[in-house]
């Protein structure tokens, strides 16, 4: 009788308690449906002498149990966390991944907007330094700095010229809203100096980048999240996408800040019309397919990407931002459960293509 194939998802764990676990649980049970050996663990459960890994499932009734599981031979990696234990194991070459490790938020935001395939997409980016904002808000109306390593929303400020005055919104590190104005670009650039020392995410660097006029819904901010992941035949395909709508007079739209989940072509076709609707949609998977493909060639192997997607006022597509381990909750939250369990079983599926051709590759050279 043939083996299960045996699939290890790398995360964060403290005693029982996870990072994301309600995603987790969903993609060990997608696992199990599928007919693989399917666990979390985390850089602390690896036994190298004996090859074997402490891996966690869901219990019955919840929670989660441990017991001891046989080497994986593949290894989804959603450690979000850059300790240093984990980026040890990472780079350890114990184990077969099926996505490759990734690169700072400034440096992929870097890449493309050099990258000749891609770069028209990219707002401005800048690495923050003194001076900096200033210079950009003698270029653009609306300029942001946020964190080169953040998510959520987290540190994130809007910087907005109207008319002699400066408006300045975000939230910090909490997620509570930040308001100030100003009369001059030297007073925005000494309290952004403030800002980036105070609400500094561990060690990560700032960002300054061109502001998009996002406000498809007056005075609310609206872009895309999309999702590009690998198929059960490792070719990428859009899994889909939604707008996430923010909350009147907030500069983010992040779910985490209060944002909304809506569908994006009833929400964009409320502005654009059907026909031009098309088009933005048709664009913004050009435009993953084409992000997706640049940076596997720079990076190696990779299975997913959420896709950050702004559709300004005028209905021009910009890239903002790239994750290569994102979240699908906004499927859930637009009541699309089909997208949903779609865009969970899609990283098994692709593992165990992966699983499937390396096995008849390693049998092929052994001739077995």
């Amino acid at each position: 009788m043939a083996t299960k194939p045996i699939l290890g998802i790398l995360t964060w764990r403290e005693g029982k308690r996870f990072e994301e676990p309600g995603y987790l649980r969903r993609l060990v049970l997608a696992g199990r449906q599928m007919g693989a050996e399917t666990f979390l663990f985390s850089h602390q459960d690896v036994f190298l002498s004996q090859k074997k890994i402490r891996g966690f499932v869901p219990a019955k009734g919840g929670g989660w149990e441990s017991r001891m599981f046989p080497w994986p031979e593949l290894v989804i990696d959603r450690y979000r966390k850059r300790v240093k234990e984990y980026m040890r194991l990472r780079h350890s070459g114990l184990f077969s991944f099926a996505n490759s490790p990734f690169s700072k938020k400034w440096r992929v935001t870097e890449f493309l907007s050099k990258h000749d395939r891609v770069k028209r997409w990219v707002p401005e980016t800048r690495l923050y330094a003194r001076g900096s904002v200033k210079a950009m808000l003698s270029r653009y109306p609306i300029v942001y700095v946020k964190p080169g390593n953040g998510t959520g929303g987290r540190s994130i400020v809007k910087i907005a010229a109207q008319g002699k005055q400066y408006l300045v919104q975000g939230r910090d590190r909490r997620l509570l809203q930040k308001k100030a104005s100003f009369s001059s670009a030297e007073a925005v650039e000494r309290w952004i100096q403030r800002w980036v020392r105070e609400q500094r995410i561990r060690d990560g660097n700032f960002l300054v980048q061109q502001g998009l006029d996002l406000a498809l819904v007056p005075n609310r901010v609206a872009d895309v999240r999309l999702l590009i992941q690998k198929n059960g035949a490792g070719e990428w395909d859009v899994t889909g996408c939604g707008v996430r709508l923010g909350p009147v007079g907030s500069s983010i739209s992040n779910l985490h800040g209060g944002g909304e989940a809506i569908s994006f072509s009833r929400f964009v076709a409320k502005r654009f019309g059907a026909e031009r609707t098309r088009q933005i949609q048709q664009e913004c998977s050009q435009m993953a397919h084409e992000v997706a493909a640049v940076l596997e060639e720079k990076f190696g192997r990779m299975m997913e990407f959420g896709l950050d997607v702004g559709v300004d006022v005028q209905g021009r597509v910009w890239l903002i931002e790239v994750n290569p381990k994102p979240g699908r909750e906004i499927f859930r939250q637009m009541g699309d459960r089909e997208t949903y369990a779609e865009a969970i079983a899609r990283p098994v599926s692709f593992a165990l293509h992966v699983i499937s051709t390396e096995g008849r590759q390693r049998a092929r050279h052994t001739g077995t």
